[in-house]
């Protein structure tokens, strides 16, 4: 409790303390400062300054709060940019996949395209086939295509690829046919020079890049990198067709056939798909002259029909 002022002690006003002058002084100043700016705008440096000033003690105080907001967004980025790879990779496998199918068909399209514009002028139908299953036994050159009886596929039926001959049909089933590769051992096919007309045979050799020409003489007039082309004089392939390329030939003075290699034209090791034809039907003078001279046959008469090659 205060001291009560003991009696007959003589009234001393209160004084003002050295701190409240201070902060009436200060009030004052900054009463005068407020209007100087409000009116001139002549402490607007004095405010940037001590602004500058107090940034770094800012800063400190707010780098607490940063730091925790750093490592949270630092810790979710990670994630989200670990599972965003994950996506992209999927679809990058997703999108090479498809690249790969769309490149695959691309090929297919340009063989097929191949195919169409090497199909034969006398050809009077053509028909693409693939091929199923390749015979694994090194002396039976033979492939199995999808086509067959219920396709219009008949034996001894002519096939060609976007290069040259091919081969032709041996067996036929209703869904499926085999086809005789040129290369098969027992296969032949008449040839001739493709430079000066000279006619042969190519024989197959059990390898699928080479044709045996057994039958020329010494002094035949052939050289290497001659094409043989088909005669078409068996009935059965166009004539002029590429069959194959003059290889190596060889001329021994003790033998009287010279030994006379050649590359078929056809990708036979390669081809995925083959073209099937149809020739238009062939009439030789003499069938002619004789359908002339001949009567009709009546209804009665059985139909004749052509030997099957």
């Amino acid at each position: 409790m205060p001291a009560l002022r003991e009696p007959g002690a003589r009234y001393a006003p209160p004084r003002v303390s050295t701190l409240g002058l201070r902060a009436l002084a200060l009030i004052a100043t900054s009463i005068g400062l407020l209007v100087v700016d409000y009116r001139h705008h002549e402490l607007a440096w004095i405010r940037a300054s001590l602004t500058s000033a107090a940034w770094p003690l800012q800063s400190a105080v707010h780098l607490p709060s940063a730091a925790w907001h750093w490592f949270t967004d630092a810790g979710a980025t990670r994630a989200q940019l670990r599972t965003e790879n994950e996506e992209l990779k999927l679809a990058a496998r997703s999108d090479q996949l498809r690249l790969l199918r769309l490149e695959a068909v691309q090929r297919e399209n340009v063989r097929l395209l191949e195919l169409l514009n090497a199909t034969p002028r006398d050809a009077e139908k053509s028909q693409v086939a693939t091929i199923l299953r390749v015979d694994l036994d090194p002396l039976r050159h033979r492939v199995l295509i999808d086509r067959g009886a219920r396709d219009g596929v008949t034996r001894g039926q002519p096939v060609i690829d976007a290069h040259g001959v091919f081969g032709q049909v041996t067996n036929v089933s209703p869904i499926g046919a085999e086809i005789i590769l040129l290369s098969d051992p027992s296969h032949a096919i008449p040839v001739q020079i493709e430079r000066n007309g000279l006619r042969t045979i190519a024989v197959g050799t059990g390898d699928a890049l080479r044709l045996s020409l057994p039958y020329l003489p010494r002094n035949a007039d052939i050289k290497v990198d001659d094409h043989l082309v088909s005669s078409g004089l068996d009935g059965i392939f166009p004539e002029g067709y590429p069959v194959a390329r003059i290889l190596e030939v060889k001329r021994d003075p003790s033998q009287p056939l010279a030994s006379v290699l050649a590359e078929p034209t056809a990708a036979l090791d390669r081809d995925r798909e083959v073209m099937l034809i149809w020739l238009h039907q062939r009439v030789s003078a003499a069938e002619a002259a004789a359908a002339q001279v001949l009567p009709a046959p009546n209804s009665n008469d059985a139909p004749h029909t052509s030997a099957a090659r």
